[in-house]
Parts: structure tokens; C-alpha cells; sequence
């Protein structure tokens, strides 16, 4: 099966930049899992959800299909990390507890994902997958973002990116649902941080293989003059769109 590596070129950035999961996510995985003995983050990326899963579960193993972003994933001691696909993930069957993808659900071939959650989830075990949409800041700011987006970069989008315009919505999930909570991120962010994370967006990536000139260096001043002193920080959101199933 091909896959369409969009993150390997910025996996550095992507690692500093991607912002933190709020804890009252991982309450939710928490208290719908029977037992806390093992638990697969899938689509690990750069770690920073199979790292906080390492604080309550005793085995936690995590894979990526990037090479370059497990090179780049933080390390603790009970975190095994893979190079492997959602699909064909080579671990141990009827072994984990709670299954958790974040933020790469909607690049999977969904039948053949969840067909490996099946063989290699216990019996009663979750499946909990999350990605996160559209910044807001404020007014100012989220004018220029959203003409980013839309209107400079959004030709450059994977098609997949749609799953999360549409908030999850339209992606097939053949199991029983759990209710979840209304989530969001928050970061603290200064003007360089915004961009930085920016940067790591596949659409950029796209836009300068194709035009050899990177989108947010035209971006920048106008970010800078709607963000207004640029040593200030700003409250940076995220909604959060979340499926979670009983395998």
C-alpha cells in the first residue's frame, strides 16, 4: 500500500510546533478503558501522544509510517517506537487496551485500519481517534489565517483534508459509539510560534516543491499587522473532533 508522506520534509518543526493535547482528553481515554496494560498510538508522528499515554499505561507502543518523524519522536522508557503502516502495523495480536490516533485517521484506508484494530485490539478495547480543525485568535487574525488556508494554500491540501473541514463527520466508524465531550486545544503562542506551526501545514510544504518560493513569506507582514505588538502572546484554539468506539 503507497503512502503519501506529507510530513517528513518539516518532521523537526513538526515536532516543536504542534500543539499540545488538553488533559481532558486523556481523562476521557482514561475512563472508558477496562485496564491500562498496553496501548497503541497509531500515527504516532512526533510522540507527544504516545509519551502521555507512557504515564498511565505499563506497555505503549507506537508507529509511524515516517522513518524521519521517529527520528524525531520523544523518548521515554516504555515507549517502543515502529516504522510501520495503520494498516499493516506488525504488532502483537488481541494485546492492547485502547487504540488512540491523533490527527491521522483520515489519511488511513479506513476498511484495512480497521480491520488491524480488530486483530490486534483485546476484547472490549477503545478505539479513540481525534484531529483538530481551524486555528481562532481573534477577528484580525483569523482573517488572514483563513485567507492562508482557503485562498493562498488551500489549492495544495491533500484531498484527506476535507474529512477535517467536514469535522469528522463523513469518516466510516463500524463501531459502537461513546459519547464524548466537547473538546478543544489551547495554546499560549507568540507571532513566530503561529508561524512556525504554520509551517509544518502540508499545504505550505506542497506550495514550495511547486513554486520554489515559500507562501508565508508574502504571509508574514500581514500576520504581523493583525497580530499588532509582536512580542505579545495571544490564546491560540483548536476544535477538537473526536470518534471513540468499543472494538
Amino acid at each position: 500500500m503507497e503512502f503519501k508522506d506529507h510530513f517528513s520534509t518539516q518532521a523537526a518543526d513538526y515536532a516543536r510546533y504542534r500543539p499540545d493535547y488538553p488533559q481532558e482528553l486523556y481523562d476521557f481515554i482514561l475512563l472508558n478503558v477496562h485496564s491500562s496494560d498496553a496501548a497503541w498510538d497509531c500515527g504516532t508522528g512526533n510522540g507527544q501522544v504516545a509519551v502521555e499515554l507512557a504515564n498511565y499505561f505499563e506497555d505503549v507502543m507506537a508507529t509511524d509510517p515516517s522513518a524521519n518523524q521517529i527520528a524525531n519522536a520523544m523518548q521515554v522508557e516504555n515507549v517502543t517506537y515502529s516504522v510501520a503502516s495503520a494498516e499493516a502495523s506488525g504488532l502483537p495480536g488481541q494485546y492492547f487496551d485502547v487504540i488512540t490516533v491523533g490527527q491521522a485517521i483520515h489519511w488511513f484506508n479506513f476498511e484495512a485500519f480497521y480491520a488491524e484494530v480488530h486483530r490486534v485490539a483485546k476484547p472490549g478495547a477503545m478505539l479513540i481517534a481525534w484531529g483538530y480543525g481551524l486555528t481562532t485568535i481573534n477577528p484580525a487574525v483569523d482573517e488572514v489565517v483563513n485567507d492562508f488556508y482557503y485562498n493562498i494554500v488551500g489549492a495544495y491540501w491533500p484531498s484527506e483534508r476535507n474529512y477535517l473541514d467536514e469535522e469528522y463527520r463523513k469518516i466510516p466508524f463500524p463501531f459502537k459509539q461513546v459519547a464524548v465531550p466537547q473538546l478543544k486545544m489551547q495554546q499560549q503562542w507568540g507571532l513566530n510560534d503561529l508561524v512556525g506551526y504554520l509551517s509544518t501545514w502540508s499545504s505550505v510544504q506542497a506550495y514550495i516543491k511547486a513554486h520554489a518560493v515559500n507562501p508565508l513569506q508574502a504571509l508574514y507582514p500581514k500576520l504581523a499587522a493583525a497580530w499588532g505588538d509582536k512580542e505579545s502572546i495571544k490564546t491560540i484554539n483548536w476544535p477538537l473532533y473526536v470518534l471513540a468506539g468499543v472494538v
